[in-house]
């Protein structure tokens, strides 16, 4: 479990909050349950390497503040429009009992066992993310479907997962698909036999031949060209002899 530590904040102003995010710091706010809201800060550095893992608005966080622990869960981070940096940070209070909605991440393995996507099939992933209601200390990581021998044409539904009994999805009444195993969108094309080729090699052959003796149709137009040559050297002979008479 991640943890980080946390400042208490005591702010009124907006001008007070830009010096606290010009000191390093991002504000931030502690809610849910019986106890009171707490504004807290946070190291603006340390937040970042958080929130650079994956799964941070499902993982639940340890926050030390005033060397007391305190679990909670991201809910909401916002960002400056330009910089893109945290400026705000929702921690809600991981209470024993109480559920909420949390879309967890759905986590493939295996790929490499998977006689489908060893002949070229392509993993259709159609949810990257379940919405799940589930008590907040139960909390699954991540959804873990297995590829292991694993055909084209074949799907995950919701139904393929194994979840604790508390954990259930917030879609009901139908077994919704999560990914499929689909053909390769462009089919190999198979090599040809040996022999094949080589059958095509001796037609090819055949077809020289055939032209070189004259019997087929290029050496026929051959033939036409060397008549019409000499009909046309005719007019110029029975010329010269008339000249000669």
């Amino acid at each position: 479990m991640n943890s980080l530590e946390a400042n208490i904040r005591d702010n009124s102003t907006k001008g007070q909050l830009n010096a606290i995010r010009e000191n390093g710091d991002v504000p931030a706010i502690v809610y849910g349950g019986k106890d009171k809201n707490q504004k807290i800060s946070v190291s603006k550095k340390l937040l970042k390497l958080l929130i650079e893992k994956d799964n941070f608005l499902s993982n639940i966080i340890t926050l030390k503040i005033d060397g007391k622990s305190q679990d909670v869960l991201p809910r909401e981070i916002k960002h400056d429009i330009l910089s893109d940096e945290p400026t705000h940070v929702d921690f809600l209070r991981v209470l024993p009992g109480v559920k909420i909605k949390i879309e967890v991440p759905v986590n493939f393995i295996n790929h490499e066992k998977s006689p489908g996507l060893k002949r070229g099939g392509v993993l259709n992933i159609v949810r990257r993310k379940v919405e799940l209601k589930c008590p907040s200390e139960k909390i699954p990581e991540s959804l873990t479907l297995d590829l292991d021998g694993i055909d084209i044409g074949e799907s995950f539904k919701i139904s393929s997962v194994k979840l604790e009994p508390e954990v259930i999805p917030t879609i009901q009444g139908r077994d919704f698909v999560i990914a499929t195993l689909a053909a390769p969108t462009v089919m190999k094309e198979p090599e040809k036999p040996a022999e094949a080729e080589a059958a095509e090699g001796e037609a090819g052959a055949e077809g020289t031949e055939a032209s070189a003796d004259g019997s087929e149709k290029p050496a026929v137009e051959g033939d036409k060209a060397a008549k019409k040559e000499g009909d046309d050297k005719k007019p110029a002979e029975k010329k010269q002899t008339e000249e000669k008479k």
